[in-house]
């Protein structure tokens, strides 16, 4: 199996349980936060569904500086509309990948502040630990908002304690 397969198979896995959790996010609870300095849920949800967009950052630059490439914030205002969003993100990045060579992959991707180096990585790297790893921390914590608003919690890797 290449590289690309490996990492389309893994980003395909995610989605199935990454939609899950988004299909949870209440509606009318959109401005809900657990603590002041804490994002909404539905900038929790729209921030995780639209981070596959960075398999396309990561496969079609060599760097991203974030002086220089403003990173926009969006608050989708239902969850037809965070599907509707990570399926879309989520397309493209497959699509993307289907077209990477392991030399692609493995050639380094450079992520600045203003000009200055915070870390350099092999892509297959990057997107790893800053796509997939990235989406499941944020699933995470949206898992513990649901909870906190009794909203059952899907299972990820097994069944929650909701669905036993």
């Amino acid at each position: 199996m290449s590289q690309n397969e490996a990492l389309i198979a893994e980003l395909k896995y995610e989605a199935i349980n990454t939609r899950k959790m988004i299909e949870k996010v209440p509606e009318g609870k959109f401005d809900w936060k657990p603590h002041e300095k804490s994002m909404t849920i539905g900038r929790l949800a729209s921030h995780i569904a639209e981070i596959p967009v960075w398999v396309n950052r990561t496969l079609d630059a060599g760097e991203f500086d974030f002086a220089t490439i403003p990173v926009v914030r969006n608050t989708y205002e239902n969850r037809a509309a965070l599907i509707k969003v990570f399926e879309e993100r989520q397309t493209v990045a497959i699509a993307a990948l289907q077209n990477a060579s392991d030399e692609v992959l493995n050639a380094k991707y450079t992520v600045k502040r203003d000009g200055h180096l915070m870390f350099e990585l092999p892509r297959k790297v990057m997107l790893r630990n800053m796509v997939f790893a990235h989406i499941v921390h944020h699933r995470g914590q949206l898992s513990v908002y649901l909870r906190l608003l009794d909203v059952p919690v899907p299972g990820m890797y097994g069944p929650s304690a909701d669905e036993r």
